[in-house]
């Protein structure tokens, strides 16, 4: 069964905003663009396909709309932005995690025959997922070397709606994802610190205590295990629930090749999950 709204058919053509520009206008909406991408995405369509399948689907509709070529859908997807369909009904507590999506490069039986190649590589995506209704509250996908703390900062900011806890594994134990968090007026902060870890801030000084000191006195004192049990770090794991959700109904490799169509198709992907 595939059902799409009224009020997509009724949108399809953008509607004019200010002076007409000089050129060639836009025939179809961000949100037709955006119809037919997810399409594309659920269904595991090439560009051609997909407008093969809208125009079909379309049809039996009886709608009365035109459908984007390939080439308009692609172009297209470089600039469209993907808002996430979220609820936020208080206080949130979110989960975040990252993994890794291929992008291009040799099968798995190539690489353990012979080893990876120069061009192999990947991208990093990383969400923030509300521990109460699984729900992706928010979407980075990054270059394979942006480590998870800076995307993490992106996250927490956007996020929407209050956020009152954020948990997160021992790659987001930096200082600038604990500051972060703090300007968001983040309470609770559960990052476990390093083996290694040394306070940042001593307790004689003036300024109020750290949320990562907190943490690694409490550590100190009753150990790590039980530091995990405390505070219910074991709700993090809900992060790799949506990862393995992602790549279990979408694949572990983007179809896109530039990054602007990559950050499209892992946001859209997000918003059909």
């Amino acid at each position: 069964t595939c059902w799409i709204d009224d009020e997509v058919i009724e949108s399809w053509k953008p509607e004019p905003a200010g002076p007409r520009p000089r050129g060639g206008q836009p025939q179809y909406s961000d949100r037709a663009i955006e119809c037919l991408l997810m399409l594309r995405a659920v269904f595991g369509l090439t560009y051609r396909q997909t407008e093969g399948f809208g125009r079909s689907v379309l049809d039996l509709l009886g709608a009365e709309v035109k459908v984007p070529d390939y080439t308009t859908l692609c172009i297209r997807s470089a600039e469209l932005a993907v808002d996430l369909p979220v609820t936020t009904g208080g206080p949130l507590h979110i989960v975040v995690d990252s993994t890794g999506l291929k992008i291009y490069g040799e099968g798995e039986w190539k690489v353990r025959q012979h080893g990876p190649s120069k061009r192999r590589t990947w991208r990093k995506l990383h969400l923030s997922v509300d521990e109460a209704t699984h729900q992706i509250q928010a979407v980075v996908l990054t270059e394979a070397g942006v480590d998870d703390a800076e995307a993490g900062q992106q996250l927490v900011e956007e996020t929407p709606g209050p956020v009152e806890q954020v948990s997160g594994d021992g790659a987001y134990d930096k200082r600038k994802f604990y500051d972060t968090c703090q300007a968001q007026g983040v309470d609770t902060i559960n990052v476990p610190p390093r083996r290694n870890a040394r306070i940042w801030q001593h307790g004689n000084g003036l300024a109020p205590p750290l949320p990562r000191d907190e943490n690694l006195r409490r550590i100190r004192r009753i150990g790590r295990q039980r530091w995990k049990q405390e505070v219910g770090y074991h709700r993090r794991s809900l992060a790799e629930t949506a990862v393995f959700r992602f790549k279990i109904i979408f694949g572990n490799t983007l179809r896109s090749r530039t990054l602007p169509r990559q950050v499209t198709e892992a946001r859209i992907k997000c918003a059909a999950l």
